[in-house]
């Protein structure tokens, strides 16, 4: 009887266990499939699904040759050379590969790098072409592997280098149009996730499969025509060179439009080795970056004004003392002798002082630059011809500049009476030669733009449409500044070819340093234009100057507008009269 109670005993013994076994195994179970479900599926999502970035294609960015897009930036493929330190096996094989196929592009640590075991990832070369990454796959070196990236190549050199800008290392477009437009030359990139088997080969079932395409950014042709931009460029070196000054820029700009055909600034830099520039201030387009004093430029603005309000003509006259009195200070003439009754036509053909304060003065009560004047300058100089204003040209690092208003304290009529041949404010050049095209094509203020289409996926080039313009003039006040620049052009005789209509204003204008205008230093500039009789085909601004270097408009800027003007006359095929 016992001996059947022990067996008993034994038996729900074991059961008891087995039962407490199989508890433990449901609630482990229950734990793992039901708390732990999120977690686990995690942990196989990330061992089945892989994820593959597509990078866009950053866009090309062409100029015009003539009518026709050609490359100006383009991309090239490059690779990056990395190592797995922890399974290389022949360190010094590695070293000499790398060494002698990536010369300069290979890292100069190389032993250390490859010594470092604790890491799995170190970069030993950059930017190597596709050849020279095969040689160094044809050696079979054990742990090293190559990520592709693309790098902008451009195959005119440094043509129009700040009006494009660059790409850095990081991808990231920096300064002129690379940065201004860099959201949409870069595109957006691609994603590539599928659920894949224990060989990593993608399974054509599952929920988490996605395909999203990369998309490439936008190829945009630039209204830059590379043949102007180029002979551009040399007439600024050779004008440097003639006249000792060591900055300068230049634009030309098609009045009609609003396009911008060059764009130039010395110093200069070549894009494709923008890390190896000293100074940051050769990336700067100083042409819509630097703000300035533009001194007579401007009389052709002031001018116009009285012009359109009916205060004075090209004919009306004014006695010239070589000397105006403005409240507490005494404006002079550069030019003195030029006394006694003269027109305002004489006025801005010897860049007299005097005659555009006295146009100033003319805009309010006739004797003095009262409140109504000043309020009528401002409202064609900032309003109207937008002096002081960003103009929106697709170029970063665009400034604003300053007009003061005339209900400012410093708004008052020494302000203006200066402001009226070009001191006292500060603006771009982009900003004047953008007022001074007004002038000279019928008076339409077009938006500047370097602009003027893409290529679309299709590889046709779509242009883009004219904007709308504004009209800061009438008609008849441009066809009076036209005439008074081409008769103002004409005091400096045979240095036009006979038949063309030409005209354009001298500039000298004063520097600021330290609050006080130096007695040094000049910035000189030439602002015209050219074309038929009927048409005007372009405008040309011009700016040079130097550090200590006292520069004319006259015999420093001029020389550089007449060699890109007679070069245009021929590259436009414009016809002469007679």
């Amino acid at each position: 009887m016992n001996l059947e109670l022990q067996k008993g005993s034994r038996s729900k013994v074991l059961a008891t266990i087995l039962l407490g076994i199989m508890v433990v195994f449901v609630i482990r179970l229950f734990y793992l499939q039901i708390i732990q479900h999120s977690y686990y599926v995690g942990k196989a999502n990330q061992e089945q699904i892989k994820r593959l970035t597509i990078p866009a294609k950053r866009g090309v960015i062409y100029a015009l040759n003539d009518q026709t897009p050609v490359p100006l930036v383009m991309n090239q493929t490059v690779y990056t050379v990395f190592a797995d330190p922890q399974t290389t096996n022949d360190d010094n094989k590695i070293i000499d590969v790398i060494r002698q196929v990536a010369g300069g592009n290979a890292r100069s640590n190389l032993k250390a790098l490859l010594n470092n075991k604790d890491s799995r990832y170190q970069i030993l070369a950059t930017r190597i072409t596709r050849v020279q990454a095969d040689k160094i796959k044809s050696n079979n070196l054990k742990g090293i592997g190559f990520q592709e990236q693309s790098q902008r190549v451009y195959p005119e050199g440094s043509l129009a280098a700040q009006t494009l800008g660059f790409v850095d290392f990081s991808g990231a477009g920096r300064y002129g149009i690379e940065s201004e437009l860099n959201s949409r030359l870069t595109g957006m990139d691609g994603l590539l996730q599928s659920v894949t088997d224990v060989s990593d080969v993608p399974l054509t079932i599952g929920n988490n499969n996605i395909n999203k395409p990369a998309v490439d950014g936008d190829n945009v042709v630039l209204s830059i025509d590379s043949n102007i931009q180029s002979r551009v460029e040399q007439a600024l070196v050779d004008g440097l060179k003639r006249t000792g000054a060591t900055r300068g820029s230049a634009i030309v700009i098609n009045p009609s439009n609003g396009r911008v055909m060059a764009m130039a600034n010395l110093p200069t830099y070549d894009p494709s080795k923008f890390n190896e520039v000293q100074d940051a201030a050769a990336f700067n387009n100083g042409v819509v970056s630097a703000p300035y004093e533009p001194g007579s430029d401007v009389k052709t603005l002031t001018m116009a004004t009285g012009i359109d309000k009916g205060v004075v003509t090209p004919d009306s006259t004014y006695v010239n003392t070589d000397y105006i009195r403005v409240d507490d200070i005494v404006i002079s003439n550069a030019a003195l002798g030029h006394t006694g009754t003269i027109s305002f036509q004489y006025a801005l053909n010897w860049s007299l002082n005097t005659g555009f304060v006295t146009v100033a003065e003319r805009l309010g009560d006739g004797k003095s630059i009262n409140l109504k004047a000043r309020q009528t300058m401002y409202d064609y100089f900032y309003n109207r011809f937008k002096l002081g204003q960003i103009t929106g040209i697709e170029v970063a690092s665009e400034a604003e500049g300053t007009i003061i208003p005339p209900e400012s304290a410093d708004g008052n009529a020494v302000r203006y009476s200066n402001m009226a041949f070009g001191q006292g404010l500060d603006v771009t050049m982009i900003q004047v030669a953008s007022a001074f095209s007004s002038l000279v094509n019928g008076g339409k203020y077009y938006k500047p733009t370097v602009l003027a289409g893409v290529i679309d996926k299709n590889g046709k080039y779509i242009e883009n449409k004219v904007t709308t313009p504004s009209n800061p003039i009438a008609k008849s006040t441009a066809d009076q500044m036209r005439v008074m620049t081409h008769v103002a052009r004409g005091m400096f005789i045979g240095i036009d070819p006979a038949g063309y209509y030409i005209g354009g204003k001298t500039g000298t204008s004063q520097v600021i340093k330290n609050g006080t205008y130096t007695s040094d230093e000049t910035i000189a500039t030439y602002l015209g234009y050219g074309g038929s009789e009927d048409l005007t085909r372009y405008v040309i601004m011009v700016q040079v100057s130097g550090d200590h270097k006292a520069l004319a408009g006259n015999t420093d800027a001029l020389p550089i507008f007449t060699d890109i003007s007679n070069w245009m006359l021929n590259y436009l095929e414009i016809q002469p009269k007679g």
